[in-house]
């Protein structure tokens, strides 16, 4: 968004990597403002947005893009885990949605929810994750409809498996995060591109975009053969390292 010549503000948690954003964006000539603030707390959400008006004055686009994935059997799962992805998964979007509108809805601007093939199909090891994507998806749907007379924007972008620390920070049974990827990193689809199909897709103002030819064959596949969708998918899953399914 910076290269394309917005203004950005972003909000996180980790300063020191905040500021190496910051720093990155200077060398592009990008104008952006970091604000220290975790998205599961609502305060820090409105604050977020009442410091991005003040810097800037404006809201065009507001991206829901902070996630938290996790690794486990729902049977052996603390349920502080479940909590905690719905806290920063779906109400860090609530949070941030409902404070930023009144600002997206003066400029017709867009609300995009950075959601995952995990909000079309569930996940087995990944209930919680799954849980809060649909109901991401489900109040950005609703949310999009309530916003037609006002011409705003509202995307849901669903990569599929994409390069990231997701998977490292994961949360096992226990809320510990599990460490290693259990996937082969190198061979997905880099956050960069992914950003590429999200700037394009904002432009274009599209209701959703579902990434990699994986994710549309999941989606599509559990849409006509449900039964059949079940049976890869767990097959799939199960094949991952250290596999909580096997």
């Amino acid at each position: 968004f910076a290269l394309e010549g917005y203004k950005v503000a972003f909000t996180g948690r980790d300063q020191e990597k905040m500021q190496q954003v910051v720093h990155e964006m200077r060398e592009m000539d990008g104008h952006s403002l970091a604000i220290i603030g975790d998205v599961a707390n609502e305060a820090d959400c409105r604050r977020s947005v009442e410091e991005t008006i003040n810097h800037f004055g404006r809201l065009d686009v507001v991206i829901c893009n902070a996630g938290i994935s996790m690794r486990a059997m729902f049977t052996d799962t603390d349920l502080n885990v479940l909590k905690k992805l719905m806290d920063v998964n779906f109400w860090g979007t609530v949070y941030t949605v409902k404070y930023a509108l009144p600002f997206i809805i003066q400029s017709k601007g867009s609300v995009v929810g950075i959601s995952s093939i995990a909000g079309y199909r569930g996940l087995p090891g990944r209930t919680g994750y799954s849980a809060s994507k649909f109901a991401m998806q489900g109040f950005l749907e609703s949310l999009r409809t309530e916003m037609i007379p006002h011409q705003v924007h509202v995307l849901v972008a669903c990569p599929g498996f994409t390069s990231s620390n997701i998977r490292n920070v994961a949360l096992t049974a226990d809320g510990s995060p599990q460490g290693d990827s259990p996937r082969e990193e190198d061979k997905m689809m880099t956050a960069e591109e992914v950003a590429g199909y999200i700037i394009s897709a904002v432009k274009k103002r599209k209701r959703d975009i579902i990434l990699t030819t994986q994710g549309k064959v999941t989606v599509w596949l559990n849409r006509l053969l449900p039964g059949l969708a079940d049976k890869l998918v767990f097959n799939h899953m199960a094949k991952e390292d250290n596999s909580p399914l096997k």
